[in-house]
């Protein structure tokens, strides 16, 4: 029977204290549906998307476990592992970790991408009960010998689908290969293509399914509108609309186009910053912080950072340009209209996005009236100045499609920065950045030489 309270789950008092504190009373449904499995030591396999509470459903059963067994932490040998795709989410777990163990021994640490790795090496031989990684840091952290896998009781994949679509399968099998075969799994996903049900084979043993908020109720949740606007004509639709919004998350394709629209939407009086996976660490979360605290209204951001932003009161979401796959449509817009909240979701679709938006209704089961405007006309709209438009895109390109969407291989147009390449490592890298979430792995495994300091970042609670 599912539980409507957590006293009813039978956790600790400790957790439930916390959970008093943090103003947590009702489960949501794969919160009720998941901690009685976890709590009987049953692999699960969940499917939920972001915002639903699967954090608390797979942390808050661990962490029973971890006060009940009462051992300290061995210095190096973590118990708990926890996988996530990007330093966004990887830090949004550790934040509700650090709330759910608030008052007990607990400890735990953050292993990702973009800061020094000296730091994480000390915590890790200090000794934690947790880890939250990204797969690249955490081997870098084993190649070093900071941190065995040899303990681990208990292994979370967290959005394995996107973790699979970043690149990172061959770190997740070598990673497979260094945890004991007697273990408690854990997979989550908001989808279940087949290379997923085929990882969650390989890892889980007899697990519990549990299936939660199908993503097209959460997409009629939230109110969505199509305007037919030209390529070059939306950025002055932003202008003349942003206005009237209050905190909105605008989604374009690439990381390029993401740096220019927020110059252009600042030099127009509506100060926006761009996040994606060629900002550094400190970037991103100054951006994420002044955003979350209302400093900042407008945020501009490309699919591959799109699941790390957690904010409860966004209350529009942009599809500046529509993405390469349907699904990704789903999970900007889901950035909208959490924790029970409404939100509004505006797509600008120039006319050669319509097969793009085809695919968007096939997948919600919508069917969108694509409504026109004063903008709707690209005669209407002279070409800009060639200073004000950037890099020159390769012949026969045209505005929005000579850049492949982020995550994507590259080809260098003419005109790059200097110290830019063709032949550019894949999914945001950057020259001599530390090998992390924003970096695919090589080719065949390979791993790149270190260069002495890296990027990460460890919090011990």
């Amino acid at each position: 029977m599912t539980q409507t309270n957590f006293q009813a789950l039978g956790l600790a008092d400790a957790l439930q204290s916390a959970l008093v504190e943090m103003d947590i009373t009702t489960p949501t449904p794969i919160q009720a549906q998941a901690i009685p499995a976890v709590l009987k030591g049953r692999d699960v396999l969940g499917i939920a998307q972001t915002g639903t509470g699967k954090t608390a459903a797979f942390s808050l059963p661990i962490l029973d476990a971890l006060l009940k067994k009462g051992d300290r932490p061995k210095p190096g040998a973590p118990r708990v592992l926890v996988l996530a795709p990007t330093r966004e989410l990887a830090l949004q777990i550790a934040e509700n970790v650090k709330g759910f163990s608030a008052g007990t021994p607990i400890r735990y640490m953050t292993v990702f991408g973009g800061v020094s790795i000296r730091p994480q090496i000390e915590t890790a031989k200090r000794g934690v009960d947790m880890v939250v990684a990204t797969p690249g840091r955490l081997l870098d952290l084993i190649e070093q010998k900071a941190i065995s896998l040899s303990a681990i009781e208990h292994l979370v994949l967290d959005e394995a689908d996107r973790m699979l679509d970043m690149g990172f399968i061959r770190d997740i099998n070598r990673i497979m290969k260094l945890v004991p075969e007697k273990r408690q799994s854990l997979l989550f996903s908001a989808t279940m293509p087949q290379n997923i049900a085929s990882l969650a084979a390989k890892i889980l043993k007899d697990p519990v399914r549990v299936e939660v908020t199908p993503e097209v109720v959460t997409v009629e949740k939230i109110d969505q509108s199509v305007f037919l606007v030209p390529q070059k004509a939306k950025k002055h639709w932003l202008i003349k609309h942003l206005p009237g919004f209050d905190k909105t998350v605008i989604f374009t394709r690439t990381k390029h186009g993401a740096n220019r629209l927020s110059e252009d939407l600042t030099k127009a009086g509506i100060e926006a910053l761009a996040i994606h996976g060629n900002k550094s660490q400190g970037a991103r979360q100054k951006a994420l912080s002044q955003f979350h605290a209302g400093e900042l209204r407008v945020l501009v951001a490309t699919d591959i950072v799109a699941r790390g932003i957690h904010v409860d009161d966004i209350t529009h979401v942009v599809n500046f340009d529509l993405p390469e796959e349907a699904e990704s449509y789903v999970h900007r817009i889901g950035r909208t209209a959490r924790a029970g909240k409404s939100g509004i979701a505006v797509t600008l679709c120039d006319p050669s996005e319509k097969p793009k938006l085809r695919q968007v209704e096939k997948l919600t089961g919508l069917r969108f009236d694509i409504q026109t405007s004063e903008f709707s006309d690209a005669a209407s709209f002279a070409d800009e100045p060639r200073e004000s438009r950037g890099p020159r895109q390769p012949r026969g390109g045209r505005p929005g499609h000579a850049q492949r969407p982020e995550g994507g291989q590259r080809h260098q147009p003419r005109g790059a920065k200097p110290g830019e390449r063709r032949g550019a490592p894949k999914t945001g890298a950057t020259p001599g950045a530390p090998r992390g979430e924003d970096r695919a792995p090589r080719p065949n495994g390979q791993r790149r030489r270190r260069r002495g300091g890296g990027g990460s970042q460890a919090a011990s609670a």
